[in-house]
């Protein structure tokens, strides 16, 4: 007789950063805490809320795994702070106040990936189909709030301070360069709260990255590309 032990559950990790969010910041923590994955952390980044959102957080902490309330550098160093204090074994999920996650990801694609994504509802204008190929390096193609990434690919902190808007493009093309495996799960769906720091697009930050990461063609190609989006 064969015994086949089940395979462990996953270990995930959700991280949440904010700064005086209000009412975004309780919707996004009761879809978290609605989630029934048994080996699920909860992470919160508070910049230092002066509107009553600390008091929020004291409300669920015994539900979270970490949180800190401090002063910090801007989004990407909060990001930065949660990725530290996540499991070394988790796979890591980033959602803004009055983000939500609607449906997660098939259990089996931990096993088998380092990045699994999926779509976006951006308020209720429009769905993002996220992609991955050869235009992640002319343009972020995979939102933050549909993608899991596996720490053990990167353990340093993940977000370039150099970048205030764009630093999650610049770390998903390093991870593309590192060549780690990519699936996408097209049960996979999260819905972000329109309004986030790089919904008013501006093209000079990704241009550089585009060109720190892949050089003078495809920073040529990318304005082309940006050019035909605008018109």
């Amino acid at each position: 007789m064969i015994i086949v032990k089940p395979k462990p559950n996953p270990k995930i990790t959700i991280i949440t950063v904010c700064y005086n969010s209000g009412s975004d910041l309780e919707d996004t923590i009761l879809n978290v805490l609605e989630l029934t994955d048994p080996e699920l952390d909860y992470i919160i980044i508070d910049g230092g809320s002066t509107d009553g959102s600390l008091n929020l957080i004291h409300k669920y902490a015994s539900r979270l795994k970490a949180y800190i309330s401090e002063p910090d550098q801007g989004i990407y160093d909060a990001m930065n702070k949660g990725w530290g204090l996540a499991d070394p074994e988790s796979f890591i999920l980033y959602l803004g106040a009055g983000d939500k996650i609607l449906n997660m990801p098939d259990k089996e694609n931990f096993y088998n990936a380092d990045v699994i994504f999926g779509d976006v509802e951006i308020g209720n204008k429009y769905l993002f189909k996220s992609k991955f190929n050869f235009m992640l390096r002319l343009g972020n193609t995979i939102h933050h709030q549909a993608e899991f990434v596996r720490k053990k690919i990167h353990t340093d902190p993940p977000f370039s301070l150099k970048y205030k808007i764009y630093s999650d493009f610049n770390f998903n093309q390093k991870l593309l360069l590192k060549k780690v495996r990519f699936i996408k799960d097209n049960s996979f769906r999260s819905y972000a709260l329109e309004g986030g720091i790089s919904y008013e697009f501006n093209n000079k930050e990704p241009l550089e990255i585009v060109k720190a990461n892949f050089g003078t063609a495809h920073y040529l190609l990318a304005k082309l590309y940006y050019i035909y989006k605008k018109l």
